[in-house]
């Protein structure tokens, strides 16, 4: 195990510096915090993940979640992740006081778990789900159903959980097939199953709170049928006790990766006796869920985030102490007679580590970028700038899910080949956290989904408005940058990437004015890579903005190296990244078609 997993300085650098928490915290809704109270929390969730995730994180990998006698096993951290989370605020933290929350920021909130997910990935999606179901049911269930649940939630006593995919269904939640039918006493009775559910059984927690989508009787097909219910494992009664609800764990799925959060196939009325709540109105369930969509997958994305930092770390300690080899000297020869040096001396492992630490650093601050965005379109009092973030946060969301998992995953491949040979052997971390970040890619909407949300709808929102202002977001950063000799190259050259993009754009969205959607949609994987990345140069030249502003200005808070340290990364960014759009700007105004279809088929 590394000694270290994050850099709490970059963390609060960006929360503070690039970001601008303070302006976030000028909103009525955060007017009891300050910065003094938030480090506190933050520190005091650095030292909760060092001493009761972190230690644990390679143990949990080598003694999995598993069934047993028609239950889930886990490790025992998962009781103190639950109890200690529920009592520090760790599932309350956004929620309102008179919910029992603590009113933090989104900004707040994403940093404090990120710190978590770094220190032991499989632990935090237990409090972290348990959270999500609570919001759902404060946001559209009645009081009455509120009173019932959501304090057991928080306290961490009853977990929850989201079940949406069915053996059948997969990703399309129109073929979702699980039954309601309406009781007399105004419940329903439930009747399916639902896979990949994670968290959704343990021995920790007497209660799971399970949210539901399912179908009522003779409601609509498709989409527009569909309803969210509240379904607990052991339903409450009126003496105060809970009996069973007739909610069944079929089995745990044995994963590759984060085998210590467990992931649960359930069965719903096998015996005939499951009840469900209806959440809000009915065949509203869909518009429910993805209500609270944009948390969830600015989750995903500082999931990834997290264990692509966490590997960075690891990386970067091997790198400093494993001597291997030795440095060539000005005649081009080695000298046998030298020492061998450090590896982190070899120019190619630096590249590997400097990929490692843009991609890491970058994608924290596109996530912190998107939690700011959340924050302001929920407490900002003037409707045109509620709508400006709204829109803002609706465009980048697909990249904020699919970036840091993608390029995460390539990072932390980047990261074990630092270790070499020692890389692929389970005595050395960067082999887990290989096998942990793959499933992000796959969270709340894989990598195609979300590329097809991307271009297919969030790039055409209201008119292109919502492109329109994020290209001035990104046109502010190159006025600012172009004050400093320094930045001048780099400004120029994400002004010339916007224009290229723009030329890009048009040619695609012409086949969507044209009707022809599947040749618009045929090449949004390729997009969303080609747009992220010149996002993430976007994210860079302002991280490297902000860090010249503190040198030039001497209002600094850190060491010049630091500041000296997201200059350079930003550079590296722009050589060894940024370039890459080129090849798939031409791919993407390729007239040529491939992929969809024909009558002809083409695998063999």
């Amino acid at each position: 195990m590394a000694k270290e997993y994050v850099d709490i300085s970059t963390l609060k650098y960006l929360l503070y510096d690039v970001h601008q928490l303070d302006e976030v915290l000028q909103q009525d809704r955060f007017s009891d915090h300050d910065r003094e109270s938030l480090n506190l929390f933050l520190d005091s969730v650095k030292e909760f993940s060092d001493r009761e995730l972190f230690p644990y994180f390679k143990e949990m990998d080598e003694h999995p979640a598993h069934y047993k006698d028609g239950g889930v096993e886990v490790h025992k951290q998962v009781d103190v992740m639950m109890k200690q989370g529920g009592e520090m605020g760790l599932i309350s933290s956004v929620f309102d006081y008179d919910e029992g929350g603590l009113q933090l920021p989104m900004m707040m909130y994403t940093a404090s778990a990120f710190i978590q997910d770094a220190a032991n990935n499989h632990l935090p999606g237990y409090v972290g789900l348990t959270m999500g179901a609570a919001e759902l049911i404060i946001h559209f269930a009645s009081q009455e159903l509120k009173d019932t649940f959501v304090p057991k939630m928080l306290s961490g006593d009853w977990g929850g959980t989201m079940c949406l995919t069915e053996p059948q269904a997969g990703s399309s939640l129109s073929d979702v097939a699980t039954k309601a039918i309406p009781q007399e006493d105004g419940s329903y009775k439930m009747l399916g199953q639902k896979i990949f559910i994670s968290g959704g059984d343990h021995q920790y927690a007497e209660n799971f709170v399970h949210l539901v989508l399912a179908r009522i009787e003779g409601a609509p097909a498709g989409t527009k049928g569909i309803s969210l219910f509240i379904v607990p494992k052991n339903r409450p009664v009126a003496d105060g006790s809970l009996v069973s609800n007739d909610v069944t764990t079929v089995a745990d799925f044995q994963k590759m990766g984060q085998r210590g959060y467990c992931t649960t196939h359930l069965g719903f009325g096998d015996k005939g006796d499951c009840r469900g709540y209806l959440v809000g109105e009915a065949h509203q369930g869909l518009k429910y869920m993805f209500l609270m969509m944009n948390g969830a997958r600015i989750a995903v994305g500082r999931g990834a985030t997290a264990i692509a930092t966490a590997a960075y770390h690891a990386s970067l300690e091997y790198a400093k102490e494993r001597p291997q080899g030795r440095k060539l000297a000005s005649t081009g020869k080695k000298n046998p007679e030298q020492g061998q040096t450090l590896i982190i001396n070899h120019p190619d492992v630096r590249r590997m580590l400097l990929l490692q630490k843009v991609i890491a650093e970058g994608s924290l601050s596109l996530v912190l970028l998107a939690s700011r965005y959340y924050d302001l379109k929920e407490t900002l009092t003037d409707q045109s700038e509620k709508e400006k973030y709204s829109l803002l946060l609706e465009l980048i969301i697909p990249m904020v899910k699919t970036y840091p998992s993608d390029m995460g995953a390539h990072a932390v491949s980047n990261g074990l080949q630092v270790l070499g040979g020692y890389g692929f052997c389970t005595d050395f971390i960067l082999q887990q956290y290989h096998r942990d970040i793959r499933i992000f890619p796959i969270y709340e909407g894989t990598t195609g989904i979300q590329s097809q949300d991307l271009l297919g709808r969030k790039l055409l929102l209201e008119d292109g408005k919502a492109l329109q202002l994020l290209t001035e977001q990104m046109t502010q950063t190159i006025q600012s940058a172009l004050q400093y000799d320094g930045l001048k190259k780099y400004a120029a050259t994400l002004g010339e990437k916007l224009q290229e993009a723009a030329k890009v754009i048009q040619h695609l969205v012409g086949f969507a004015k044209k009707g022809d959607y599947e040749r618009f949609l045929s090449d949004a994987t390729p997009f969303m890579e080609y747009l992220s990345t010149i996002t993430l140069a976007w994210i860079w030249l302002d991280m490297a903005t902000n860090a010249k502003q503190a040198l030039v200005t001497g209002k600094k808070s850190y060491t010049e190296e630091f500041y000296e340290s997201k200059i350079h990364a930003m550079k590296f960014f722009f050589k060894y990244e940024l370039p890459k759009t080129l090849g798939l700007a031409e791919v993407l105004q390729d007239d040529e078609v491939l992929t969809i279809a024909g009558e002809k088929e083409v695998f063999n």
